[in-house]
């Protein structure tokens, strides 16, 4: 592939996702154009695997929207690399229904994540997807490290462990 291919072909995969972006900032139910149907969604732990659109809209999109209602989407950053995109930012949100397991607080939180696509034939095909609900429990008041997160190394709070030689 020439550089100009290349170049075109990433102009062309970030323009696919971006599209696919704008129909989630609107709110768009069918995304069924932006993405193959056996596309898979696979997220961190916590956020489980989805095969397919169908799997996607009813295991991803509808329960993060009835957890998380008001939500505004800020991209950081969007990259492409021919055929992958990428993007990191964060979704600006009020905790409006259960998530898991802690019933709704009100509170307006923010969800960080990060986002790799892959596109075929100018839809979505592929999906890693990193999405920090660590970071979104803690907000809501739920430490899942118990205290023990590393942060605490950062703030001087506890000395690293030593390696025996």
């Amino acid at each position: 592939m020439t550089p100009e291919d290349h170049a075109r072909q990433s102009a062309e995969t970030l323009a696919a996702v971006r599209r696919m972006e704008d129909a989630l900032v609107a709110g768009e139910n069918d995304m069924t154009r932006y993405f193959h149907a056996d596309f898979l969604w696979r997220g961190n732990q916590g956020c489980g695997t989805k095969k397919g659109v169908a799997e996607f809209r009813h295991n991803w999109q509808l329960p993060l929207r009835a957890a998380f209602t008001d939500r505004t989407y800020v991209t950081e950053k969007f990259l492409a690399d021919g055929d992958w995109a990428a993007c990191f930012g964060h979704i600006e949100a009020t905790h409006s229904g259960p998530f898991m397991g802690l019933a709704p607080t009100g509170k307006r939180i923010r969800i960080p994540y990060m986002d790799f696509w892959r596109v075929e034939d100018g839809r979505i095909a592929d999906n890693p997807v990193s999405v920090d609900f660590a970071s979104v429990l803690a907000q809501l008041g739920h430490d899942v490290f118990g205290g023990e997160g590393w942060e605490a190394y950062d703030r001087g709070e506890r000395e690293p462990a030593r390696p025996e030689a």
